[in-house]
């Protein structure tokens, strides 16, 4: 699980490095334009990584196709909901509306499931 734990904290210190950076542009530009997709990315990318890379350092879960579920759902889950927030919100990109709608529900989706995954893996025999 210490690899879950190592994937899980690297990937929330980027997110958290990334957050930070657009919220002190924003500051500095004074435009609001990512707002949301910079809080997403902060509570999302950084904080729930974060707190999912604690939790598989201390409690230590026993190996199975439900965590590695878990996590990889969780990293694409937050990768797909933040990217798909910023098409969405941003259109940056000038992508069909469709795509655009269906690629930010699918992230979140998969997010979605990956909160359910952490709840059955909570509920598992740890150390």
């Amino acid at each position: 699980m210490q690899n879950h734990s190592k994937i899980l904290l690297r990937l929330s210190a980027i997110f958290a490095a990334v957050g930070a950076f657009i919220g002190s542009h924003m500051a500095g530009a004074g435009g609001y334009e990512f707002q949301t997709v910079h809080a997403h990315i902060l509570l999302v990318g950084w904080l729930t990584l974060f707190a999912w890379a604690i939790f598989y350092k201390v409690f230590n879960p026993l190996p199975s196709l439900l965590t590695i579920g878990h996590v990889w759902t969780g990293v694409v889950g937050a990768f797909g909901l933040i990217i798909g927030m910023w098409l969405y919100y941003v259109r940056p990109l000038g992508l069909p509306d469709p795509f655009v709608t269906i690629f930010f529900i699918a992230g979140g989706t998969i997010l979605l499931i990956s909160f359910f995954l952490f709840v059955l893996v909570t509920f598992r025999k740890v150390d």
